[in-house]
């Protein structure tokens, strides 16, 4: 077996060996990405010339098989199909003929029209072809040459009904006609390396009609044990690169000028095909809602000025859910701007009369927007066909939108809706989770905490605090003085009143951190913890003075509310029952010793008018 030639020692002035008895002879034509291929089989006087070529590249291809044959030598004229590029040659080779048994092997399907070649320019004549056909399709799709075997693969609607390729069972190359064909920028003899890809791409989205007729074709390819591919257009694959370039081609999206609408242009169609691509494949494998959003931008930046994408979607009740990247896409309930508020609960006809498309362009002349253009996308509920939410592009400058933009703003559209009302669903289950798990941890009447969100938290507050003197943890428990009276004299409507009133005393200087407690009834507590517990007893006297210092109206009007209140700072080890009950004999003692008071439980006793006493 011989070595193969490395790209760079391609002479492509002279036939070149692809391997034993098989040959280039092609002819490169300056300034063309679209080369076409003749290839020469070395049979002595049986010898095969595949896809010969046309006036244009001819002159040289038999040049180069006069380098190794007599051309007389040639039997076999194998057309793979009809077009010009490789069969515009044969009445130039009609005439030049000497033999009587030359034949032209094609397909049926191409016979029918490679027969209407005259000999005279501008019109050839049927009657002048003198050459006659081989059909395959009537030869049990097999050529037995002197050392080898010729199989025809039949391939149909790749490019045309009667495509096929030719496997050659000696030197395992398979002419594999327009298939594996690229388009490359320079030419090059072998592809060496798995970049050939795109140039493939390039040529095949758009020549293959779908992506059902290239897998066909790769699987009666993969029939056979494949070791070099030899394309009319491109470059000759060899090696590793045989089964990747069959991989790539079998996964490859076909039919691309289906997508077109009034445009032909293959590399702009082909960009267009890729980012409609990326669309499904990023709602196909993305779960994540930031990773959609973002790759959603990525592929809005190929076609738009595009800075952010934000979105707006409206859960039960009116709220509306704001999802943009300065939360990474987590969310939160916002306000919408009016330009997005305006376009909820739109109909689809209703959308369409007013904007005609799929979007809406945003100017916005405002100074507090930094984002002043933008494109607005109308999200629509699939099952009432309403608008529940809007998607937000915003542009860096203004922007014309064209067909091309359209049709991906359409395909992103469809995606954004099962992406965000999906979305919507989950934060909607998390909002109603965390609705139920605030109504299990508070008061309903108060709002306050209660006492079994208290337990659970005070027993990790209290461990920190064992660990660490750093974070001391203090307490405040408030009992309202004849609290009963007041339920007695006015109802417990108003007694429920007068509690509302005294928790939001309780909680207006609660920190983050801190704990208020409806406890029970009539009596609340106030865990503060970090630095501000060394000075409880400063906040227990100033929400004592806050709720005593308390007016309201009909008919609490006449009425003064007074508390009691007994406040603790922990000890590192003490247990939680200890600390409240400490706390509580405090509270008592302020209660026992007249109400309207703050007594401490460290053994010093404080009232409103800074009298001390001792346990």
């Amino acid at each position: 077996m011989r070595s193969r030639i490395p790209q760079a020692q391609v002479d492509s002035s002279h036939a070149v060996e692809i391997t034993e008895r098989v040959w280039w002879v092609g002819y490169t034509i300056p300034d063309d990405h679209f080369q076409s291929h003749a290839y020469l089989i070395e049979q002595g006087d049986q010898s095969v010339l595949i896809d010969p070529g046309s006036p244009i590249t001819f002159d040289q291809t038999l040049r180069k098989i006069e380098e190794i044959i007599p051309f007389s030598h040639i039997r076999y004229f194998v057309c793979h199909h009809q077009d010009p590029d490789i069969t515009a040659a044969l009445p130039e080779i009609d005439a030049r003929l000497e033999r009587e048994y030359a034949v032209v092997v094609t397909h049926g399907r191409a016979a029918v029209l490679i027969k209407h070649y005259g000999l005279d320019i501008p019109f050839w004549h049927i009657e002048e072809l003198d050459i006659p056909f081989w059909h395959i399709e009537e030869n049990e799709w097999s050529l037995q040459l002197e050392d080898r075997e010729l199989r025809f693969v039949f391939t149909p609607y790749a490019h045309f009904a009667g495509a096929f390729c030719i496997f050659d069972n000696i030197s395992k190359v398979l002419f594999s006609s327009d298939l594996f064909g690229g388009i490359n920028e320079e030419f090059e003899l072998f592809a060496e390396s798995e970049s050939y890809a795109e140039s493939m791409r390039l040529f095949h989205e758009h020549y293959i009609p779908s992506r059902e007729v290239m897998g066909f074709a790769l699987t009666r390819i993969q029939e056979y044990p494949i070791e070099t591919i030899a394309p009319q257009h491109g470059s000759i694959i060899r090696g590793g690169l045989v089964e990747y370039c069959i991989n790539t081609l079998r996964k490859m999206d076909c039919g691309l000028y289906l997508l077109a609408r009034g445009s032909t242009d293959i590399e702009r169609l082909s960009m267009f095909n890729a980012t409609l691509r990326d669309i499904s494949s990023t709602m196909i494998v993305s779960r994540d809602f930031k990773e959609i959003a973002e790759n959603m931008l990525e592929i809005a930046k190929r076609i738009l000025p595009a800075t952010r994408l934000e979105f707006h979607a409206q859960l039960d009740g009116d709220q509306v859910w704001h999802l943009a990247p300065d939360s990474h896409y987590r969310g939160s309930l916002k306000e919408p701007p009016w330009f997005v508020s305006r376009m909820f609960g739109i109909n689809r006809d209703e959308w369409l009369n007013l904007y005609s498309g799929s979007f809406d362009l945003l100017d916005i002349n405002e100074r507090e927007h930094a984002d002043r253009h933008g494109m607005l996308l109308p999200l629509f509920k699939p099952e009432d066909d309403w608008v529940f939410g809007v998607a937000v592009i915003y542009l860096g400058r203004p922007v014309m939108p064209n067909k091309e933009i359209e049709r991906i703003i359409e395909q992103m559209v469809s995606a954004l809706q099962v992406a965000v009302e999906r979305e919507t669903v989950y934060r909607s289950v998390d909002l109603e989770r965390q609705v139920l798990y605030e109504r299990s941890i508070r008061d309903p009447l108060t709002g306050l905490f209660n006492r079994l969100y208290m337990e659970d938290t005070l027993h990790r507050l209290l461990e920190i605090h064992d660990r660490s003197d750093s974070t001391p943890i203090a307490l405040a428990l408030i009992d309202l003085d004849h609290f009963k009276q007041v339920n007695d004299s006015y109802g417990h409507v108003q007694g429920d009143h007068v509690l509302v009133r005294v928790a939001e005393t309780i909680r207006s200087p609660a920190r983050a951190g801190d704990l208020p407690v409806r406890l029970g009834g009539e009596e609340f507590g106030l865990f503060v913890v970090g630095e501000p517990a060394l000075d409880i007893i400063g906040i227990a006297e100033r929400m004592r003075q806050q709720i005593g210092d308390m007016s309201y109206a009909e008919p609490l009007h006449e009425l003064q509310v007074t508390v009691s209140v007994g406040t603790a700072i922990r000890q590192q080890g003490e247990g939680l029952n200890k600390f409240i009950d400490c706390t509580d004999r405090a509270l008592y003692s302020a209660k026992n010793e007249g109400r309207n008071q703050e007594w401490i439980a460290d053994g010093t006793r404080t009232d409103p008018q800074g009298k001390f006493g001792f346990e």
